[in-house]
C-alpha cells in the first residue's frame, strides 16, 4: 500500500557561506567563534586564507551650541573565519580536518542555535575521536557540491522550512513521527530529523561516528539516538507500535534472541514492502549514484572516501512524513532495544543495541541487501550502542529523535 502524501508545505532557502558569515555577524557571535577556533586549530594543518571584519563604527551627534566631533571608534572587531575560497563551488576540501570541522561547528550555532558550552563539548567529542567529520579530506571525492545542490533545489522551488512542524518539534528541520491513519501531526509524541546530521541541507553527512559518540551528539542537540522502529515508520509514512518481542533474551542467548527477533519482524515487513518514496525500488532517485574509492578494499579511514552527496539534494527521495535521504548516502546508527528499559523512544539512557538503517552512496551499483523501509539487517558489527567501541566506518553516519513534551 502507498503511503498517503504529506500535504505539508515543505519549502528551502538559499544557505551560501556568505549568508552564514553575515547572519553569525549580526547574531553576535562572531569574535566568539573566531576565538574558539583558534583555540581548538590543529597545530600541523595548512592555513587557510580568512577575510572578514568591518570598519568600526562611527557616530556623532550636532548640537547648537559645539561642533559635531566624532564619537570614540569602537574596537575593531575580528576578523570572522571563513570557508576557504571557492568550497562551496567545488567538490573537494583543500584545508585540515580540524578546519573543516570548525565551518561545521559554525554551521550548527547558526542553524541550530548551538551554544558556546554545548559546542565546548562537541569540539571535545571530535577531537577525542580524530575521524569524526564529513570524511578523509584527502579520499573523498564527493559528487555534487554544496553549491550544486542549493542550485539545485533553487531551480526546483524545494525548500526545507516548515512552520507548522517547527512549532510542533520545536526545533529546525525536524518532522513529526505519528499515523496519519488515526492521528494529526499535533498528536505526535516525537519528531525526527529530515536529514542525516548535521541536519542541514546541503551538506554532507557527519561519518566516521560510533553509536555512543552520536548519543552524545543528540544529546547536545537536545534530542537522542532513534529506536528501530521510529526510524522505519518515519521511512514508511506512518509510525506504528514498536513490535519487539522483549520476552525473547529471557528464554535464549542474546545472540538467538537477535536473530529470532529479526527474523520474525522481517517476516511480517516482507509482506509488504515499501521504500520513502513508493512501493517499489528505484534507481537514481536517492543519493546512491557515487563511486566508491578504488583503493577501498578494507573500510580503513586512508583507503575510503566518504564520497557523499549533500543532505537533501535528491528531494525526491522523501516519505509521506517528510524525511529525507533514508535510502543512501550515508547508513544510520539506530537503537535496537532488546528490553523494554533500552527503549530511548521511552526515556531510556542505557540504550540497547546497534541497527544500522538504510544503504549508502553507491547502492545503484552495489545492491548489497534489501533496503526497504522496514526491513531489519544482521546484527552487522554489532554490539551496545554505549560501547566506546561501536563500530564506525566511511558510510556511516546517524540522524536524531526528539521526544516532545520531556
Amino acid at each position: 500500500m502507498k503511503p498517503p502524501p504529506d500535504r505539508s508545505v515543505i519549502r528551502p532557502r538559499r544557505l551560501r557561506a556568505v549568508h552564514l558569515l553575515g547572519a553569525l555577524c549580526g547574531a553576535g557571535i562572531a569574535a566568539l567563534l573566531l576565538a574558539d577556533c583558534e583555540r581548538e586549530r590543529a597545530p600541523r594543518g595548512e592555513r587557510l586564507d580568512a577575510a572578514g571584519g568591518g570598519a568600526p563604527a562611527q557616530s556623532g551627534a550636532a548640537t547648537a551650541s559645539a561642533p559635531v566631533r566624532p564619537a570614540p571608534s569602537s574596537p575593531q572587531p575580528k576578523p570572522v573565519p571563513v570557508p576557504p575560497a571557492g568550497w562551496g563551488e567545488k567538490r573537494v576540501w583543500t584545508g585540515t580536518l580540524a578546519e573543516q570541522n570548525e565551518l561545521l561547528f559554525a554551521e550548527l550555532a547558526y542553524f541550530h542555535g548551538l551554544g558556546k558550552d554545548k559546542l565546548a563539548e562537541l569540539r571535545r567529542i571530535f577531537a577525542e575521536s580524530g575521524v569524526i567529520g564529513q570524511g578523509n579530506l584527502a579520499a573523498a571525492r564527493h559528487p555534487m557540491s554544496p553549491a550544486e545542490c542549493e542550485a539545485k533545489l533553487e531551480q526546483a522551488d524545494v525548500r526545507y522550512e516548515d512552520e507548522r512542524s517547527e512549532r510542533i518539534c520545536g526545533s529546525r528541520f525536524m518532522a513529526p513521527l505519528y499515523d496519519p491513519e488515526a492521528q494529526k501531526p499535533e498528536q505526535a509524541a516525537a519528531c525526527i530529523d529530515r536529514l542525516e546530521f548535521p541536519n542541514i541541507p546541503c551538506r554532507y553527512p557527519v561519518t566516521w561516528v560510533r553509536a555512543n559518540e552520536a548519543v552524545e551528539i543528540c544529546r547536545l542537540m537536545g534530542k537522542r539516538l532513534c529506536d528501530a522502529h521510529e526510524w522505519e515508520g518515519a521511512c514508511a509514512g506512518r509510525l506504528t507500535p514498536p513490535d519487539y518481542d522483549f520476552g525473547l533474551v529471557e528464554k535464549m542467548s542474546l545472540e538467538d534472541a537477535m536473530h529470532l527477533m529479526r527474523s520474525r519482524h522481517n517476516s511480517r515487513a516482507d509482506k509488504e514492502k515499501i521504500w520513502s518514496y513508493g512501493d517499489a525500488y528505484r534507481k537514481g532517485i536517492c543519493a546512491t549514484g557515487s563511486a566508491k574509492s578504488k583503493s577501498c578494499t578494507t573500510g580503513g579511514w586512508r583507503q575510503c572516501g566518504t564520497n557523499t552527496y549533500p543532505a537533501g539534494s535528491f528531494p525526491e527521495c522523501r516519505s509521506a512524513l517528510g524525511v529525507y535521504d533514508l535510502h543512501g548516502n550515508a547508513a544510520e546508527h539506530m537503537n535496537l532495544p532488546m528490553r523494554q528499559r533500552e527503549m530511548a523512544s521511552a526515556g531510556s539512557q542505557e540504550y540497547g543495541y546497534t541497527e544500522m538503517k538504510g544503504s549508502w552512496f553507491v547502492f545503484d551499483q552495489i545492491y548489497a541487501h534489501p533496503d526497504h523501509c522496514r526491513w531489519r539487517a544482521p546484527f552487522w558489527h554489532g554490539g551496545k550502542v554505549m560501547s566506546p567501541a561501536s563500530h564506525r566506518n566511511y558510510h556511516l553516519g546517524f540522524r536524531c529523535c526528539k521526544t516532545l513534551g520531556r
